[in-house]
């Protein structure tokens, strides 16, 4: 388990341990996020499973007023299907998909360049590859809590998640 010391004492850490930057720069400081569940999603706007685009505004859309958070995490590494810049993908997603969620800045998934929060997060919920991430859109929902709550693979699509958001929001 990933923690973290504090004034001398190991704490569990949570997603509101993290900071990301959106697509335009700005910090993003997770702990806007406590009791709010939590949809992190690494994306790519070329990838063959970019219709998920839809599926994950429609969840936004009807969520969002519950507490819903859907968070955007574009990735590069598979295949070059991101090729966007931070400028451009957030526009590009927002033209051709309707996204109107938070969309990062490009980080990495795998690797040693991994992304904290994607560190923190595979750890947490491994997956078929263990601490990797398979492909774009694997999908993490975390509860209220700040606890990962499940990891979904690419092709499960948003609305397969829909039941356990429901779950969370209750």
């Amino acid at each position: 388990m990933i923690s973290k010391k504090k004034n001398g004492k190991v704490f569990a850490m949570k997603i509101y341990d993290f900071e990301v930057s959106t697509a335009n720069g700005k910090t993003l400081d997770l702990k806007e996020f406590k009791n709010r569940p939590v949809l992190v999603v690494n994306t790519a706007t070329k990838c063959g499973l970019a219709p998920q685009f839809e599926g994950l505004e429609k969840l936004h859309q009807q969520y969002k007023d519950d507490g819903l958070v859907v968070l955007g995490f574009p990735c590069n590494q598979f295949a070059g299907q991101e090729p966007e810049s931070n400028d451009t993908m957030a526009e590009t997603c927002k033209l051709n998909h309707g996204v109107t969620f938070t969309l990062t800045q490009k980080i990495n998934v795998n690797g040693k360049e991994t992304h904290p929060l994607f560190k923190y997060l595979k750890q947490r919920l491994p997956g078929t590859l263990g601490k990797r991430i398979k492909w774009n859109f694997t999908k993490f929902l975390i509860g209220p809590n700040g606890e990962p709550y499940k990891r979904y693979a690419p092709t499960t699509s948003p609305e397969k998640i829909e039941k356990d958001i429901q779950q969370l929001l209750k």
